[in-house]
């Protein structure tokens, strides 16, 4: 059961981070906000880039909130993959 767990982890991590990291790099293309593809990636990541952004201002013309939260999901992931091996 705990490998099942595990597993379904580092599903969610993995498809987190890669949501996180094609936001990012849509960003800086010209495609307009009221693509489908930017609207569904805008509306599945801001709920996760949205905390981290209220506390880190932007640098510049960076915005290094998506870089934070992919990191703190990868922290997170690995903590809860532990926990779990821990108890099981």
């Amino acid at each position: 059961m705990a490998e099942y767990l595990v597993e379904l982890i580092k599903i969610a991590v993995n498809l987190i981070t890669v949501i996180l990291i094609l936001r990012a790099l849509i960003s800086f293309s010209p495609l307009a906000p009221w693509h489908p593809v930017r609207r569904f990636l805008d509306q599945f990541s801001e709920p996760i880039v949205r905390p981290f952004r209220n506390i880190i201002p932007p640098v510049g013309m960076f915005d290094l909130s998506v870089m934070v939260a992919l990191l703190a999901i990868q922290f997170a992931g690995q903590l809860l993959i532990i926990l779990i091996r821990s108890i099981f």
